[in-house]
């Protein structure tokens, strides 16, 4: 378990996490959101002691990342995939972190296997592609059969089989019973690949709570409807507490209002309707809602595992 108590941290004038606590279970992937400057990276580093909170605690297991004995055996993380030595090939670089932690050299060759880097496992990084670095960077963090894994946007530069991969690798893991925590910009990757979101804007915890909780209560619902009779349809709905979030010709998107209530609408007021369909509500559109003003940028308003697709031995970016 990772447990969050209070942090805080300011660089400067700009506060990056504000009084933060939340903890995240295992046996589920917990999705870590936020929009950009939230501080989900400043956080994610205050839990493995890269950084120090000006207030609060953050353990994992019951410990301080910095108390671990042997932190690969009890986390895996990714923060930057990139931060390897370039000189360096991929069976090195995993071989020298294993035996700063006394891992046996077996290991090497199961995790390259895993994250399927063999052809490329004796080339240099430095000349991996953005997706062979993220490989590299999942198989350091799995190189201790951790039980806890902290991964900041593991599927960046990934094409989508491989996507696909590491989606199924996240659930196998938190289904092993592990502590899975993992942060990401792809709003439906996340709706598919976790159970559980802690939300942030700000610094400040706006959610925490099941995936599907978070996209009922945080998001409008819509109602898709073709009527030759749009106009005194919307103007009903308007009426009703309803909105248009959008018209083309006959076919409206009402807001706040159920298929039922609207199709009663148009049946006490003898309107015609083609199609009366409920839109179901998505991650992305109750992300965009809730954080709307949270914005800091822009507008604001060691068990078996699926086997990955491989990689060919082409190394240039």
């Amino acid at each position: 378990m990772i447990e969050a108590h209070d942090l805080s941290k300011r660089y400067g004038e700009k506060v990056a996490v504000d009084h933060l606590s939340f903890s995240v279970q295992p046996g589920k992937v917990t999705g870590f959101l936020g929009p950009n400057g939230a501080g989900k990276s400043t956080t994610m580093r205050l839990i493995l002691g890269l950084d120090r909170p000006d207030t609060g605690t953050a353990t994992i297991g019951g410990h301080a990342y910095r108390d671990l004995a042997e932190p690969l055996r009890m986390v895996g993380a990714l923060l930057e995939a990139r931060a390897v030595h370039t000189g360096r090939s991929a069976y090195n670089h995993l071989l020298s972190l294993a035996q700063s932690q006394g891992l046996p050299r077996k290991r090497v060759d199961e995790v390259i296997d895993l994250v399927g880097l063999q052809a490329v496992a004796r080339k240099r990084a430095g000349g991996f592609s953005l997706g062979m670095g993220q490989r590299l960077g999942i198989a350091a963090a799995l190189l201790g059969d951790p039980k806890v894994l902290v991964l900041d946007e593991p599927v960046n530069g990934l094409d989508p089989e491989a996507i696909l991969w590491i989606r199924n690798l996240l659930k196998r893991l938190a289904s092993d019973g592990r502590t899975v925590f993992v942060s990401s910009h792809l709003m439906n990757e996340m709706a598919v690949t976790a159970d559980h979101l802690i939300v942030i804007g700000r610094g400040r915890l706006i959610a925490d709570c099941a995936t599907d909780e978070f996209i009922e209560r945080s998001s409008h619902k819509s109602v898709l409807v073709k009527t030759p009779d749009a106009d005194r349809l919307a103007q009903l709905a308007i009426s009703d507490g309803g909105a248009v979030a959008s018209r083309d010709g006959d076919t409206l998107t009402l807001q706040d209002l159920d298929a039922p209530r609207v199709g009663h609408l148009a049946a006490v007021n003898g309107i015609e309707l083609h199609e009366l369909t409920p839109q179901l509500a998505s991650l992305e559109a109750a992300f965009m809602e809730l954080t709307r003003e949270s914005q800091e940028f822009g507008q604001h308003g060691g068990s078996e595992l699926p086997a990955p697709p491989p990689v060919s031995e082409e190394t240039h970016a």
